[in-house]
């Protein structure tokens, strides 16, 4: 049972908590990890996410709602919890641990390193995966960074399919010398691990140290008279110096690796910038977004309470509204999570030996230390004042202010549209959580269904749904949207129909507005199957024709009278067409999925192994049907119970 449901269980379970360093675990009931943080007062940290009076973010109020177990484990020093917390969060990767903001603006670079043969991509999806696999960036310029990726497949052999394009033999990328044979495994598993690990050391902003281990190995072969691979090597190095010319950046050591890091902040939101130099160039720009507390809220930043100290930057006294003052938040706190979150997953070789900060970090020294332990070099924390690397401090922090501009920007944009939808539905207050649906499919052929969800105006991945159409009715040669959509609604509120106690208004996964795509027939279907759940009087539903964009509410024979170009009709037809490119998308992979399945597939005990010795003896599957069970149990592999099995299945 949730801690918060006992305040005596509660009370007995925080006077156990020590007053000494450490880090804290929270479980729900099943006994899974919400959430991992670090403190110098264990008791005082935990105790503050329970205090009535303290207000917390809607995502930590989530989190603190579903507690039901707080363990605790004390280390002598704050270096040693926050070394603890960053192998315990790497481990489990809690759901709760999440500084910034995924909204999938930023590109990362993805590296496989738990397949075999390594694949190398651009995602924007910072959360899935195996724990194996290695993330690089967030990158702010998306089209340098494709071109990156493009030049390095260029430049090395790399694996350019996911998947391969014939069974038995390599295709033209190999003839090419733009991969290695990966499909045919021409290269051994471990050979092309050390392949791709030299890319990595770009992405690393190792360029120079690759440059170094090529040159070597390129001397090396042309000593061993092996002059073609010496030339292969001589034009990669070639194209390797040519990939950052240009970005050469005036710093008066070039010799040191650093970064360097600032943010630009208002009301709402802190948009982070890090720059990555490497012997003087810029090899990499990072961007993160935050979200900033508001005035009177207790600021919780990962792990806890930021302090209250003020800022002195020019550019945060324009940009923060007069509301809330720079004075109210600890910006040093913010960008001393932001550092502590970037390099927890990077490698050692990947830290600097010098990080240069718009702030002075709270606890600089901890971190420092912390990150001198991983590299097992010294690495300096400085707050620049002047001179060169101030100067350099500033440009970061001028590229951070145009990012902020744009997310305001971005952010009017939406409200101004919200807002207008909320006038042309006569809602009390513009929707925060909007719903679409859509169905898609080809004569009744796999008919699938979406759902897509919308927050403040911006797409919601994390809520998207997926529906198999599972009723009998739907077939080949007869379709029935007014159904398949029943069925759809009918299963994304089943639980509120089986359950009519669970709260809806308050609760984040119910919709403040359903949009259906369709028109009054689509409409009338998911309104009958809500009125038969009594859920119809506490939702608003709307529906979206295609052809004149008319809006039709539910028991009204006209649409409403609306434009087409108004920014609320906008927003609908963003959510509609977002909702119909989710249903068209996985329409497609069914039926490329049931289009690459065989109807061996579904002969119980027929495995691929017997499958391919079957078809090879009688050469297709038309062959295999017209064979008697003599024949049949001839062919290798298969024996008479097998024979007659399959036997049985193309003659029921």
């Amino acid at each position: 049972m949730p801690l918060v449901k006992s305040r005596s269980d509660l009370e007995n379970r925080l006077q156990e908590i020590p007053s000494e360093p450490g880090i804290y675990l929270m479980r729900d009931e099943n006994g899974d990890i919400l959430y991992i943080g670090k403190s110098k007062n264990l008791r005082s940290r935990v105790r503050s996410y329970f205090r009535n009076s303290q207000p917390l973010s809607p995502r930590i109020a989530l989190m603190v709602r579903q507690v039901a177990e707080i363990e605790f484990i004390v280390t002598d020093t704050e270096p040693e919890a926050l070394a603890l917390e960053a192998n315990l969060v790497k481990q489990h990767q809690p759901h709760f641990n999440v500084l910034l903001k995924d909204d999938k603006k930023y590109p990362y670079i993805l590296i496989t390193w738990s397949e075999p043969y390594p694949r190398i991509f651009l995602t924007r999806n910072r959360r899935l995966g195996n724990k194996k696999d290695k993330y690089y960036g967030p990158y702010v310029d998306a089209r340098a960074l494709r071109d990156t990726l493009r030049l390095v497949k260029q430049i090395f052999p790399l694996r350019q399919r996911p998947q391969a394009l014939f069974k038995d033999r390599p295709c033209l990328n190999y003839d090419l010398g733009r991969c290695v044979g990966v499909c045919q495994e021409l290269i051994s598993s471990q050979e092309y691990h050390q392949l791709v690990q030299k890319v990595a050391m770009v992405f690393q902003g190792r360029t120079d140290e690759l440059v170094e281990i090529l040159s070597n190995q390129m001397a090396k072969a042309a000593a061993e008279l092996k002059f073609e691979e010496a030339a292969k090597l001589r034009d990669r190095i070639a194209s390797l110096k040519s990939l950052f010319a240009g970005q050469k950046v005036s710093l008066p050591d070039d010799t040191i690796s650093r970064d360097a890091i600032a943010l630009a902040a208002d009301r709402q939101h802190a948009c982070i910038q890090l720059f990555q130099i490497r012997a003087g160039k810029l090899v990499g720009r990072l961007g993160f977004v935050a979200e900033v507390p508001q005035m009177g809220e207790r600021a919780r930043w990962g792990d806890g309470e930021m302090g209250r100290q003020g800022s002195n930057s020019k550019f945060l006294n324009s940009t923060l509204n007069t509301s809330q003052t720079p004075n109210s938040i600890d910006f040093g706190a913010i960008l001393q999570r932001v550092l502590e979150e970037h390099y927890q997953n990077a490698d050692p070789v990947e830290i600097p030996a010098e990080i240069l900060v718009q702030h002075e970090l709270p606890d600089g020294e901890i971190l420092s230390e912390f990150l001198t332990a991983k590299k097992q070099s010294k690495v300096r924390i400085i707050a620049p004042q002047r001179q060169t690397k101030a100067e350099l401090i500033e440009m970061v922090e001028r590229n951070a202010n145009y990012e902020l501009l744009k997310l305001q920007k971005l952010d009017e944009s939406n409200a101004r549209s919200l807002e207008d939808l909320a006038n042309i539905l006569d809602l009390p207050e513009p929707p925060r959580r909007i719903e679409c649906y859509d169905i898609s499919h080809i004569q009744g052929s796999n008919a699938v269904g979406s759902q897509v969800v919308f927050i403040d105006g911006l797409p919601a991945k994390q809520y998207y749904r997926h529906y198999k159409i599972k009723n009998p009715a739907v077939n080949p040669g007869h379709s029935d949207d007014f159904a398949s959509l029943s069925e759809v609604i009918h299963r994304r509120f089943r639980s509120y129909i089986e359950n009519p106690q669970l709260p809806r208004f308050g609760n984040p996964d119910w919709p403040d507005l359903l949009t259906i795509d369709g028109g009054k027939g689509q409409l009338s279907a998911v309104v009958k199957v809500l009125q038969d759940a009594n859920l119809l009087e506490d939702l608003k539903v709307v529906s979206l024709a295609k052809q004149r964009e008319e809006v039709f509410l539910p028991g009204e024979s006209f649409p409403l009278n609306t434009n087409s170009e108004q920014p609320g009709i906008q927003l609908l037809r963003r959510l509609r067409d977002e909702a119909h490119r989710f249903a068209v998308s996985f329409h497609r992979q069914q039926r490329s999925d049931k289009l690459r399945r065989s109807r061996l597939d579904e002969i119980p005990g027929l495995g691929f192994k017997r499958q391919k010795q079957l078809l090879a003896h009688f050469r297709s599957i038309d062959y295999i049907r017209e064979a008697n069970v003599e024949q049949l149990a001839q062919a290798p592999g298969i024996g008479p119970h097998l024979a007659q099995d399959i036997y049985n299945y193309f003659h029921p």
